[in-house]
């Protein structure tokens, strides 16, 4: 085991093992649980938010243990660093890695669950939420910020976005955060193609282009068309991908 814990809470690590040892039967599940699995438990009037990472592959197995770092090991140093830079995210307490002689069989990131937050992802589906337009321009800039320090948010979607509203003012923290990339400089067409996957909603994509826009020194229609396009081409690859998926299944069944 690999058992990397953050010096803040270092008292917690037998609450920690003790959670890891229980972990299918206890907790409470947060989120559907799809690929990954994610609980929070209460240790002390705290809340400590587990993401067990989906069982990888042999292939992937074996190259996170000798060469290339975890999901958990990236999720927990990238945390670090967002934080160092002045970006939120909740706050990363430890990263776990289980191995056997082949590589890693299981492997954990645990940070602070984070209370009274709701999503990009609300403000998106509802066209009367509060402060919508003002939260999506702070969005934005939020990642107009990400881009100018160099850093792609790769899984730049909108349930990797937590918000609390502080005053009148609103926070973002990010989650999510295994897969990044980091550059000197991002050309503009690299940081428009980073809205790829964001929405489908012409009416936001128009109001973070203009805004983008803004901050960027580019003409709003420029970014717009550049985002929309972006965006129908990984639409289409997402969907070749469904189908060659669903024949690829149906050969195996005949």
């Amino acid at each position: 085991m690999n058992f990397v814990l953050s010096e803040a809470y270092s008292q917690y690590k037998d609450n920690i093992l003790n959670i890891l040892n229980n972990f299918k039967n206890e907790g409470v599940l947060v989120g559907h649980g799809n690929r990954n699995t994610v609980k929070y438990f209460i240790v002390d009037d705290l809340k400590f938010n587990f993401k067990s990472f989906k069982q990888h592959n042999i292939i992937n197995r074996h190259v996170y243990k000798y060469y290339r770092k975890s999901k958990s090991r990236r999720s927990y140093e990238y945390a670090q660093m967002l934080l160092g830079k002045g970006f939120h995210t909740p706050k990363p307490i430890a990263f776990i890695e289980n191995h056997d002689f082949i590589g890693v069989t299981s492997s954990y990131y645990v940070s602070e669950q984070l209370e009274d937050v709701f999503t990009l992802t609300d403000v998106f589906s509802d066209s009367n939420f509060t402060d919508r337009e003002k939260i999506i321009k702070a969005y934005t800039k939020l990642i107009f910020d990400l881009h100018e320090n160099g850093i792609e948010f790769i899984d730049n979607a909108s349930g990797n976005f937590l918000v609390k509203k502080n005053g009148s003012e609103y926070q973002f923290f990010l989650v999510d955060l295994n897969r990044m990339n980091f550059y000197k400089e991002i050309s503009i067409s690299k940081r428009l193609q980073n809205f790829e996957r964001l929405t489908n909603d012409l009416e936001i994509i128009k109001l973070i282009s203009t805004e983008y826009a803004n901050l960027s020194g580019n003409t709003s229609d420029f970014c717009y068309n550049k985002i929309v396009d972006f965006a129908k081409k990984k639409a289409f690859k997402l969907k070749v991908k469904k189908i060659l998926k669903f024949y690829k299944f149906f050969l195996k069944k005949r």
